[in-house]
């Protein structure tokens, strides 16, 4: 995967899904079976959610899509905004329902892209300018969201509203990675309240407390992962996504495992990821 993203695990079906986001691709991987799929996208897209048992949510560059998640037919949503310069990149369900997606520019260019919270079809920006939005995740209960912005390296945090997955407060530095070794990526949150965090060319993932204490650092086995997602019968397994966008052709001979998904092998317990509200 060039640009592996956007790992969620539906519990109803067994499948863990992530996108290889340059190659406009969704994998789907059944655990029981062992079987991995490949389905083409006609877009960019970095996110998906499950709405129920027959449909999906995509974010893309092309907006917001519904998925039928038997036949893979696409069908216009909502848009996110008008920037044709941008693409979605990462996003979570809050356990209201709602979904919150980051966008960004194709060039990564400064202070472009937003955060944006999709309740229904209703599309509302919460953070501007934001270069490189990811690690959108939050507590157990949903009064607590965090995000990133990968090019100042810094974690944020903010107070949210449990039932409407509205922001309540003004974001917070909560953790300053800028003076470390990586860029903060994508983020999950357990049942403890602790962050997991991929720990992009750091060749790791982070483990930090609700108070920011960072716990623990897993060595991963390419210096890209990207981000983490529970999964499995009991969502104790972590898998994570990497890639190797932006690696020379020698890099990638070193780094060969680059852009490959990955299970962390620790011991974690998840809960299922909330499911998108039309």
């Amino acid at each position: 995967m060039e640009l592996g993203e956007g790992p969620t695990y539906d519990a109803a079906t067994g499948l863990l899904y992530w996108f290889d986001i340059l190659g406009k691709t969704l994998c789907a991987f059944d655990e029981a079976t062992g079987q991995l799929s490949r389905h083409s996208l006609p877009f960019l897209a970095s996110v998906l959610a499950i709405i129920d048992d027959k449909r999906q949510l995509l974010a893309s560059d092309q907006g917001l899509f519904l998925r039928d998640s038997q036949t893979g037919t696409l069908s216009p949503y909502a848009a996110i905004e008008d920037k044709p310069q941008n693409r979605s990149n990462d996003g979570r369900v809050h356990p209201s329902g709602a979904l919150w997606i980051g966008t960004m520019s194709r060039t990564a260019e400064t202070g472009a892209g937003a955060i944006y919270h999709v309740k229904g079809t209703a599309v509302t920006k919460l953070f501007d300018a934001v270069s490189i939005p990811n690690g959108i995740c939050f507590s157990p209960d949903g009064r607590v969201g965090y995000f990133n912005d990968s090019k100042v390296n810094h974690m944020m945090r903010v107070d949210v509203d449990p039932t409407t997955g509205v922001p309540t407060s003004a974001p917070t530095v909560f953790i300053d990675q800028s003076q470390r070794q990586g860029v903060i990526d994508g983020s999950v949150v357990d049942l403890e309240g602790t962050i997991w965090n991929a720990n992009w060319d750091g060749g790791a993932v982070d483990r930090y407390g609700p108070d920011g204490t960072h716990i623990a650092r897993y060595a991963a086995p390419m210096r890209r992962p990207t981000c983490p997602a529970f999964y499995g019968a009991n969502l104790d397994r972590l898998a994570v996504t990497s890639c190797w966008e932006g690696l020379t052709d020698a890099e990638r001979v070193e780094d060969v495992l680059a852009g490959v998904t990955f299970d962390l092998g620790v011991a974690v317990k998840g809960k299922p990821e909330p499911r998108f509200k039309l």
